[in-house]
């Protein structure tokens, strides 16, 4: 582990408990690290998270949580291709019984968030997205690897799992929130997210694999390839996958089923200004991404756990993406991994609302 990656993290573990808003806003220090395969580097920053996820893991008690041998069924089954890396970065968090069936991501507590995405189909394509979450719970980290071989990088979560990454064919995917409180058997949804971009290198092979994988809540997953091609799946524990060509996903599948949550989130109200953007009023690349920094897209709702902590920009055909805020950018390329940091500032609501 380089001396810098070092410092990096040592920064940021110190940095993360200090998320807080204020009159003055609200910051996150947020962390970039390489590392090909699971090792030193990996293994620091799992031990910057570990006892938060712990804690968060045990919420309902070890007992609600599937046990070892069938996270390893589970595994075996339905991904093989990540078992090694499994057991490589369990070796890593030191071998645990608790740290093993974690790093599965199979049968997790719920966990619900917001969030938006959109599929620009112009001349370059683009999938933008908006996460939408708690401060307090997101790890900030870009993880950048080739863990099977493919260049991967995307925005961790859960350490073996992504919230929204691209591969080295252009391969891109995102996540949002399904709107349902149907909870089942299955894996988290960011390590379906890994799995796709570790394996798959077109929108079709993707759909084919989400198809068959079990996720343990709704989610919707929108696919965007080097060729253009997009779909969106809407995923759920307790009914087939249903495949789509929406370009645009919120936090409802086809119809609004949890009306509490989506009116605290203006979800028809997010989905309904995208899909104006993209046919009625359609603008450039850079028209969409900036309404993405700008409400109802964007959100400061923190304390309720939809505030928006990044924007990303993903662009397949030139396998380059930006992380966005209001005022700042951070930059990166698949094919060229770099180690680096950003510390992200949100301004204060009414700042954001004035300068409208």
């Amino acid at each position: 582990m380089t001396a810098r990656a070092r410092k990096q993290l040592s920064l940021d573990k110190a940095a993360h408990g200090r998320r807080h808003a204020s009159a003055g806003g609200l910051d996150i220090p947020f962390t970039a690290i390489t590392e090909d395969q699971p090792g030193s580097i990996w293994q620091a920053a799992f031990d910057t998270y570990w006892s938060a996820y712990r804690a968060w893991y045990l919420s309902e008690g070890l007992d609600a949580r599937p046990t070892y041998l069938e996270c390893r069924t589970a595994m075996r089954k339905h991904m093989p291709e990540m078992e090694a890396a499994w057991h490589a970065c369990t070796d890593l968090a030191g071998g645990g019984d608790v740290a093993a069936r974690f790093l599965s991501m199979y049968g997790p507590p719920a966990y619900v968030a917001g969030c938006s995405q959109a599929v620009w189909h112009g001349a370059s394509p683009a999938l933008i997205r908006n996460y939408d979450y708690y401060p307090k719970a997101f790890d900030a980290l870009v993880m950048q690897t080739r863990w099977l071989g493919k260049r991967v990088a995307g925005m961790a979560d859960g350490m073996m799992g992504l919230l929204d990454g691209m591969n080295e064919d252009g391969l891109t995917v995102s996540l949002t929130f399904g709107g349902r409180r149907a909870v089942g058997s299955g894996f988290g949804v960011p390590i379906l997210l890994r799995y796709v971009l570790e394996t798959c290198s077109t929108v079709s092979q993707s759909v084919k694999a989400l198809k068959r994988l079990p996720c343990h809540m709704a989610y919707n997953v929108t696919l965007l390839d080097a060729a253009g091609r997009w779909a969106t799946l809407y995923l759920n524990p307790d009914r087939e996958a249903v495949v789509t060509k929406s370009p645009v996903a919120t936090n409802h599948q086809r119809e609004v089923e949890w009306h509490q949550h989506a009116r605290a989130t203006a979800s028809l109200e997010r989905e309904r200004l995208l899909r104006r953007k993209l046919s009625l009023h359609r603008g450039s690349c850079e028209d969409l991404a900036a309404a993405f920094l700008r409400p109802p897209l964007y959100s400061l709702a923190f304390e309720r756990g939809y505030g928006t902590l990044y924007t990303t920009v993903y662009r397949p055909r030139e396998g380059q993406f930006d992380l966005r805020w209001p005022g700042q950018r951070w930059s990166f390329d698949v094919a060229e991994p770099r180690e680096d940091n950003l510390t992200a500032h949100y301004e204060p609501e009414e700042s954001i609302v004035a300068a409208q």
